[in-house]
């Protein structure tokens, strides 16, 4: 198929799909004169892919072109190639070092070497988990932090729901698409199930019999 269709199909305008190509996230096509150039399916389902890495994930483009590398690199194990598209998905905090972040991060380590979690140290979301726990005892509820093991008991069982649900896509680029879709929609899904949760349990506790 040529460009025009290409974008027809996939719904990105074709200044887009030239930028992506431009920048390696997405192949070039190959050409068939001077001028034009022939795109396959292959060229479709990456469009499909960079656009839920930029718009559901909410990845930068320099994010997506290490993901992009990582999918295309065979020597990648799929444990890593999750690993680059699961780091992309964590916020980055930026803190100035003080003794609550690091009191927060040898706290962080306690967790985890206590649960056995093959987490490496330097992983953003234990940093990113570390900055929360921080800012709460700031704000002078740092007791909050007792709850820990029971999330992280909910943490384990909805991770094990998500890499359950991601085994059943094989393709690597498909893996990919299922860990961004599934992390950021499944945050949207898990977070409203807590708030109904919390609605049950504070009627169940505290509510006026009716």
């Amino acid at each position: 198929m040529r460009i025009g269709e290409l974008s027809r199909r996939t719904g990105v305008s074709i200044p887009t799909i030239k930028f992506y190509v431009r920048e390696g996230l997405l192949p070039a096509g190959e050409l068939t004169s001077p001028n034009q150039a022939s795109y396959g399916e292959t060229h479709e389902q990456r469009l499909r892919l960079i656009r839920a890495l930029l718009d559901v994930g909410g990845l930068s483009v320099a994010a997506v072109r290490e993901v992009i590398l990582a999918i295309d690199d065979p020597d990648r194990s799929v444990h890593k190639l999750l690993g680059t598209v699961a780091s992309g998905l964590v916020p980055r905090y930026d803190r100035e070092p003080n003794a609550g972040m690091e009191d927060a991060r040898k706290q962080v380590a306690a967790l985890i070497a206590a649960r056995g979690w093959r987490v490496q140290p330097g992983n953003p979301a234990s940093e990113a988990l570390a900055v929360a726990l921080a800012a709460v005892d700031e704000a002078g509820h740092g007791s909050f932090a007792g709850v820990l093991e029971a999330y992280a008991d909910a943490a384990e069982r909805v991770a094990r729901a998500d890499l359950g649900w991601v085994a059943h896509n094989l393709a690597r680029e498909e893996l990919v698409e299922s860990v961004v879709v599934g992390t950021v929609i499944g945050d949207a899904i898990f977070s409203a199930l807590r708030r109904m949760a919390q609605t049950d349990t504070s009627d169940r506790m505290y509510g006026q019999a009716t």
